[in-house]
């Protein structure tokens, strides 16, 4: 009995091993036949289409294998700086007769972010290109691109209206309450407000003062560049009475858009199509509105980057956070051994930190910024260039530069540390449970979730968060040659855009990437400035993930396309991303230097764990 037992699990641990080995064919076949079809393909004469359906990120979120296998909605994520270098090539090439936008479904970026890919269409367009953009409804971010184009389309049965940046948020202090959630804050300094939700039901005096400076400088610049990119758009009466226009015009928005010069055609897809066939050639074989293409990702894979320089560029993106993690989100250990690695293996004579993110752990950015003083150790000179947002972690990790490159509209500061501990003692009391036990010091058992904080350990974390207070304006005194007291009074948590952190000396001068990779290369004295990415390349199972999202029709994952169904899906990407939020801020690190309100200024999608969070919300409530 005990041999055919024996010759049964010998069997079973057969079939077991063949069922796995034909998994991993199957998709050893599945990689290598989208990668064939990914090879890069000969470039022929036609119009380079930017359909962006998602938002423009500074480094896109890795895309878990699982969450595709089991039908997770995936969303796409466009890598700023291939946009720019696809924008930028194109520009000089004879074959692209011209740039189409397809702008129906983006998913928006930071307002510098906006800003860098409206420069590099107006230098096409300048450069003699033809811009067509096209969409539905432009979003505000999208008509800021749009704006950028020589002629803009839209459908007649859609219909553009501007929100303007702000909006309510969350406050989560009325439902902890309920449930009985005990929020510990510790927090240092008057307008670090990322903590209010869990303190309070409504905006606090000082956090709304700080928000309507921002919202409005923003606000400004974005009128600003619309206004400078394309004239004839009469905004003003869009953004401060749109109902009026609206119904003067019998609920025909599409009609008054182009009335008031923010469009120059309506018309469906078919015609537009016909349109751009006429600049970039056709074939009246085709269906109807048919166009020579080249293919976004084609002509991505067809302009690379260079592999070797002797300037290093480091991307810290996402939340900083503890540990280990792959692109979107910026480990402290991931991150630092990228650049240990980079300065052991390759013949680095300077670097250059690309910062877009709000911060984090506090633990995470301090290991980062440990190793870029490695680098500088080494004598290497150290540029920062920050992206569309670059706050509390984000500048704790950018203290090291010895010059600071931001947009005017990056969003920085945030110089300010809050921790957040939640014990459960009340929630536990509306059921009948109840904690006791010895103890033989202050501190036994604590932080107890459970039971409760004593005061002993209340007084040494918030001890605790003023002293890395301390010790953050110290490192930010010493790098901008600021008084600690002048650092004290332009931080206190506060956020501050690129044009006004300039003049605070927060930042030195205003710039892109391209601009920082050649500071830095002059200051190494290097008459070639090639960059090297320091990056991690994704292994077998995330490579076969993208390329899998790339080939999906995502259409029904996607976001609508007409005005009003456009708001609402931003509302509830806002309210997915504030719910991640709260998940990650009571399960995360405790001490954190993090801007959380920095993010709703940014892309709407929120991320594939925050959706998957806000659908089980949604599912558990009947919606």
């Amino acid at each position: 009995m005990k041999l055919v037992r024996g010759a049964w699990k010998l069997l079973v641990g057969i079939k077991d091993a063949l069922v796995l080995v034909a998994m991993l064919l199957f998709f050893v076949a599945i990689f290598a036949a989208l990668n064939a079809r990914q090879r890069p393909a000969a470039i022929g004469d036609g119009a380079l289409v930017l359909k962006l359906d998602g938002p423009i990120v500074e480094q896109p979120e890795e895309v878990p294998l699982t969450a595709l296998l089991s039908g997770q909605q995936v969303g796409k994520q466009y890598r700023l700086r291939d946009v720019l270098r696809a924008i930028d090539a194109a520009r000089e090439d004879k074959r692209v007769k011209a740039i189409v936008l397809d702008l129906d479904r983006f998913g928006g970026a930071y307002p510098a972010v906006l800003g860098e890919v409206q420069a590099a269409l107006l230098r096409a367009r300048a450069a003699g290109k033809p811009v067509l953009a096209f969409a539905t409804a432009y979003t505000d971010g999208g008509y800021r691109l749009a704006s950028a184009a020589s002629e803009i389309w839209m459908d007649p049965m859609g219909g553009t209206i501007f929100a303007g940046p702000g909006g309510n948020q969350l406050f989560y202090k009325g439902l902890i309450d309920k449930l009985g959630v005990n929020a510990h804050v510790y927090r240092v300094g008057k307008f670090k407000s990322a903590v209010e939700p869990y303190t309070r039901t409504d905006q606090s005096p000082e956090a709304r003062e700080a928000s309507q400076a921002l919202y409005g400088a923003l606000f400004d610049q974005w009128r600003e560049a619309v206004a400078t990119a394309r004239p004839k758009a009469q905004l003003a009466p869009w953004l401060g009475q749109p109902a009026q226009v609206i119904q003067r015009a019998q609920g025909d928005v599409a009609g008054a858009n182009l009335a008031t010069g923010l469009v120059d055609k309506l018309g469906d897809r078919v015609t537009f199509g016909r349109r751009v066939a006429a600049l970039a050639g056709g074939d009246d074989k085709k269906p109807a509105g048919w166009f020579r293409t080249i293919g976004y990702d084609a002509y991505v894979a067809a302009n690379p980057l260079p592999k070797k320089g002797k300037v290093g560029v480091l991307t810290i993106a996402g939340e900083i956070v503890d540990g280990e993690a792959g692109p979107g989100k910026a480990a402290g250990d991931t991150v630092s051994k990228l650049l240990y690695d980079g300065l052991a293996d390759n013949d680095l004579k300077a670097l250059v930190v690309r910062v877009d993110s709000p911060g984090g752990s506090v633990l995470a950015s301090e290991k980062i910024r440990l190793a870029i003083m490695e680098a500088k150790k080494r004598g290497l000179p150290v540029v920062v260039s920050m992206g569309g947002l670059a706050a509390s972690g984000g500048y704790w990790v950018s203290t090291p530069a010895d010059v600071i490159f931001a947009e005017p509209g990056t969003i920085t500061g945030s110089i300010g540390i809050f921790g957040i501990i939640p014990t459960f003692e009340n929630t536990l009391k509306k059921i009948g449970l109840s904690t006791d036990g010895v103890k033989t010091t202050p501190l036994s058992g604590q932080p107890d979730v459970l039971g409760g904080t004593t005061p002993e350990l209340d007084a040494i974390v918030q001890s605790g968060i003023e002293h890395g207070y301390r010790e953050f304006l110290t490192r930010v005194s010493q790098s901008r040659k600021l008084p600690i007291a002048r650092v004290d009074e332009i931080g206190q948590g506060r956020v501050w855009i690129g044009g006004i952190a300039q003049q605070l000396r927060l930042v030195d001068r205003f710039g892109g990437l391209d601009d920082a990779v050649r500071e830095a290369a002059k200051r190494a004295k290097l008459d070639d400035a090639q960059p090297v990415w320091l990056e991690k390349k994704p292994g077998f199972a995330a490579q076969l993930a993208q390329q899998i999202a790339h080939q999906e029709d995502d259409d029904d994952a996607a976001a609508p396309a007409d005005a009003l169904s456009r708001l609402t899906w931003q509302r509830q990407q806002a309210f997915a991303a504030a719910l991640g939020d709260a998940k990650r801020m009571l399960s995360g690190a405790a001490v954190r230097a993090q801007c959380l309100e920095c993010v709703g200024l940014g892309p709407v999608a929120a991320g594939i764990e925050d959706r998957t969070l806000w659908q089980t919300v949604l599912a558990r409530v009947g919606l």
